[in-house]
């Protein structure tokens, strides 16, 4: 009965992170859109109170309304300062780099989480990540067939956001372990992302379209939904069924580059998305080893 419960969830989980993949990826192109025209804090000033105020709103409707308490501050302010930080690295990122390309990036992320999350975190890493991240970052360097000197701007800022991203990630790992208090994790991050933008909003401001104001709503949007459509996902299928699945994003910004940006990647693109690809499907498939032996009644050995 369970097995068949499993088979019948797993379209509609594969469905959700297929839908999850093109939110983000076109929240992703409305950042690459603006970023050409306006300065960071005209998008972030928005979007930032919209998300926010959207966390808020859904959990005052929630059954059991928890408010936006937090077990974890200290760990809840390291991860705004790298969201916030991570946030406008990403938006300059895409300012300066072809869509596709900042992906190899975005996949980065995970593969530092799974490695740093030992020193800093405390938890079992097995030698295996640190064989992923090494493939992760051959997949990276394959961008720059001439070596170092092909290493621009928008690949330092890339990095940078990688790195925040990374910092972001563990906190909230942290978080979650502690405090199941998601929406908190939603509404903290993006609230200061709003303030920290309208300050400087004044500084950098240009006219806007309606139609400019309204991208902008469109992206506080899909940004909101795509986190409830990946929960929803993790809801009906496994995290290391989802996270690999989670690499459709690249097929999307392929697509979305091509089509809105007039962005064609060439060969060495698609080969340091495969590399990366599968550097983390090697990580996931190797943290679940243990799980798949005991399912099958073998005796998993100790670390």
């Amino acid at each position: 009965m369970m097995a068949r419960m499993a088979v019948a969830a797993l379209p509609v989980g594969v469905a959700l992170t297929a839908v999850y993949t093109l939110l983000i990826a076109s929240a992703d192109a409305i950042t690459k859109m603006f970023a050409h025209g306006f300065a960071a804090p005209q998008l972030f000033a928005i979007s930032g109170f919209i998300v926010a105020g959207l966390a808020l709103a859904t959990n005052r409707a929630g059954p059991m309304p928890r408010g936006m308490a937090t077990r974890c501050p200290r760990a809840m302010a390291i991860r705004v300062v790298a969201t916030v930080a991570g946030t406008v690295a990403f938006f300059h990122a895409f300012r300066l780099l072809p869509f596709a390309e900042v992906f190899l990036f975005i996949a980065l992320i995970p593969l530092m989480t799974a490695l740093l999350s030992g020193p800093v975190l405390g938890e079992d890493v097995r030698p295996q990540a640190w064989g992923a991240l090494c493939l992760g970052a051959i997949g990276v360097v394959s961008l720059f067939p001439g070596g170092p000197s092909g290493i621009g701007a928008g690949y330092l800022v890339a990095f940078a956001a990688v790195a925040c991203g990374t910092v972001s990630m563990m906190a909230s790992r942290y978080i979650g372990t502690r405090d199941d208090n998601l929406l908190a994790q939603v509404f903290y991050p993006n609230l200061t992302l709003g303030l920290v933008m309208l300050l400087a909003l004044p500084f950098v401001w240009s006219p806007m379209a309606l139609a400019d104001l309204g991208w902008a709503v469109v992206y506080a949007v899909l940004l909101f939904a795509a986190r409830w459509v990946l929960v929803a996902a993790f809801s009906v299928l496994p995290a290391y069924v989802v996270t690999p699945l989670m690499n459709l994003q690249f097929v999307w910004m392929v697509l979305l580059g091509a089509a809105v940006f007039g962005e064609v990647p060439g060969v060495m693109v698609f080969v340091g998305a495969t590399i990366i690809v599968a550097a983390g499907a090697w990580l996931i498939w190797d943290q679940t080893l243990p799980v798949r032996r005991a399912a099958r009644g073998e005796v998993v050995p100790a670390e």
